[in-house]
């Protein structure tokens, strides 16, 4: 089976993203959702997350570099579960505002999480 490293989408009307099938097993474990280092987001699998991203946010508490990746990376984070029947997860309204993303969707694959970007 081929790899999947994009997928365009629609939202639909309660702001749900609908997962490929083929990717779903990577997200079994939950979703992470997060403002980006520009106008998209970043969707991380709850285990890349958790063993990647948060020891590097625990860094030296007076560390100015590592407070401003908290803030980026915290401000507005949600975690959520995707739905089994449909593998959809739920894009909150104010992170969809941050990316600019209205309806539509790309996602691209970059190494273990995925960045979240407006489609045309």
């Amino acid at each position: 089976m081929a790899t999947v490293d994009y997928f365009q989408r629609k939202l639909d009307d309660k702001r749900r993203l609908t997962i490929p099938a083929e990717l779903r097993d990577e997200f079994a474990g939950g979703v992470v959702v997060t403002r980006g280092f520009q106008s998209y987001l970043h969707l991380y699998p709850k285990s890349v997350w958790d063993v990647e991203v948060e020891p590097l946010l625990q860094g030296n508490i007076l560390d100015e570099k590592t407070a401003d990746l908290n803030v980026q990376f915290r401000m507005g984070k949600t975690e959520a579960a995707i739905d089994e029947k449909q593998g959809r997860v739920t894009l909150e309204q104010h992170l969809l505002d941050y990316a600019g993303i209205d309806k539509d969707v790309v996602a691209v694959r970059v190494g273990k999480y995925w960045r979240i970007m407006a489609g045309t």
